[in-house]
């Protein structure tokens, strides 16, 4: 996704920040990554607090094969569907991001 895409769809946290990441682009809200974009698809951060309402709604989390070609998961989940035709919804999704990574960071 283009960066201003992505800041469209951003919009109802408020202005982010996009560098590059891992062959994407991570997005960042007040200095945490709230989201990443891995081939042109978003995943949005969740943890243990918020990854239930993102399977809830229908969101897949990112993983990735490692040794013996086991999933490792990553706290990270697809957009809900319902979210790309509703910027209520979006807001919703991506404000649970953002608590995410506070919950997150606050551990360090």
């Amino acid at each position: 996704m283009d960066n201003a895409g992505i800041e469209e769809m951003f919009e109802g946290l408020g202005p982010v920040s996009i560098r590059r990441l891992f062959g994407g682009k991570g997005i960042y809200y007040q200095g945490l990554i709230v989201a990443i974009d891995l081939r042109d698809e978003i995943m949005l951060k969740a943890d243990e607090v918020s990854a239930p309402e993102f399977e809830a709604a229908g969101a897949r989390q990112w993983f990735y094969e490692g040794k013996r070609a086991k999933p490792v998961l990553m706290p990270y989940w697809s957009v809900p569907e319902a979210a790309f035709d509703d910027p209520d919804e979006m807001r919703k999704w991506v404000r649970l991001a953002f608590e995410a990574a506070v919950r997150v960071n606050s551990k360090d």
